[in-house]
């Protein structure tokens, strides 16, 4: 593993650790900012969604699967295991948080509406690290690559045991 996936990992991951653990720690205090958001996805998740699965409305409930998912997912980004989907995961969790927590376009305060777009905007560049991370390779091919070229691979040997049979059938 290259020195700067082993120190850029852990260094991402901790701002996930620390959210997590307060959100799992703070979530009844918190799940006031979250509502507005739960109320918008809940909905949404409802019709994508079987009939037989029950999307929760509890705000609380809401703040605290985030949370759980921040840490384990932060954990798993740190240490190196399903790097890319750790930080796709935790990706999904920061839109939202973020919707709920820094809605600098609401606040008229200049002082509060400043350190709301802080956040909001530190939390992009986080959002842009996540990306990263979640398109990392590592220097290796990725999925849809190696699906192209499989393929490809395939399709050559078709022909090959195509012409190889036409041969011998002459």
């Amino acid at each position: 593993m290259a020195l700067s996936r082993l120190i850029a990992r852990p260094l991402l991951a901790s701002y996930f650790l620390a959210n997590g653990a307060q959100d799992l720690r703070d979530a009844p205090a918190l799940a006031a900012q979250a509502a507005p958001v739960t109320e918008a996805l809940a909905p949404a998740l409802d019709n994508a969604t079987p009939d037989q699965v029950s999307v929760p409305r509890d705000p609380v409930l809401w703040v605290r699967a985030s949370g759980a998912v921040q840490v384990a997912a932060g954990l798993a980004l740190a240490t190196g295991r399903f790097p890319r989907l750790s930080a796709a995961l935790l990706g999904a969790t920061l839109v939202p948080s973020t919707a709920a927590r820094y809605r600098f376009w609401e606040t008229t305060d200049k002082e509060q509406r400043r350190e709301q777009l802080t956040h909001f905007v530190k939390n992009t560049a986080l959002a842009g690290g996540l990306l990263i991370a979640a398109l990392d390779t590592a220097g290796k091919p990725g999925l849809a690559w190696r699906a192209r070229h499989a393929a490809h691979d395939a399709g050559r040997e078709a022909a090959l045991l195509g012409a190889k049979a036409r041969a011998h059938l002459h």
